[in-house]
């Protein structure tokens, strides 16, 4: 057998070049790019357009259209935070479409098909933002002690009703609170203005409070 021989740098001087040559080897493959370009990969759906907002096609002129059944709040709780505000946003998807499909039925005059999927999600997004409130009441209360997200307190009408007395409008036993609750300059006792809106009750409605 053979020896395996490489090629042999040629000398300057038989190259007759002036710098460094190349071996034959390397001169005779041409240089050429890469064979594809890279391309970063992508999950997400194809965009495509306004046809997010109409309905599979395969359901068009169907009169009934199978779905399943709204989210419970059971189910909910089992997920996770990121899980949620996903199925939030296909919730989201979802009831655009549907609110598109019933104008275009209205429209041409015509019954929308499988109305009722329209309620299911629209009670889904309901129970994913009950769950996501819950989260967040447990965890202001494990941070703050405080239930309510602004500062505010438990207070009584003039008929001894009890109402939340917070920053924002707050509507508790047809009781409105306008004031922000803060530290005031006159203590509300000593307020003569305060007091003419009887935000409090007298000694004789005492018998009445259960």
């Amino acid at each position: 057998m053979g020896s395996l021989r490489l090629w042999e740098r040629p000398s300057l001087a038989a190259a007759g070049l002036p710098g460094s040559a190349l071996s034959p080897c390397r001169r005779s493959v041409p240089r050429s790019g890469p064979l594809c370009r890279a391309r970063l990969l992508h999950a997400t759906l194809p965009q495509r357009g306004l046809e997010e907002f109409f309905d599979d096609p395969k359901n068009w002129g169907e009169k009934t259209v199978k779905s399943g059944d709204a989210w419970n709040i059971k189910q909910l709780r089992a997920k996770s935070s990121q899980d949620l505000h996903k199925l939030w946003y296909v919730l989201l998807k979802e009831k655009n479409m549907l609110l598109t499909l019933e104008q275009e039925s209205k429209r041409q005059l015509k019954p929308m098909p499988s109305p009722e999927r329209l309620e299911k999600v629209q009670k889904s997004m309901k129970n994913i933002d009950l769950v996501v409130r819950e989260r967040e009441i447990a965890l202001r209360l494990l941070q703050t002690g405080h239930e309510k997200p602004v500062p505010g307190e438990w207070r009584n009408d003039f008929l001894g009703r009890t109402y939340w007395y917070g920053k924002d409008l707050l509507h508790t036993l047809s009781v409105f609170s306008w004031y922000s609750y803060k530290e005031w300059p006159i203590p509300w006792y000593l307020n003569k203005k305060y007091k003419k809106r009887k935000f409090y009750y007298l000694p004789h409605v005492n018998r009445f409070i259960r």
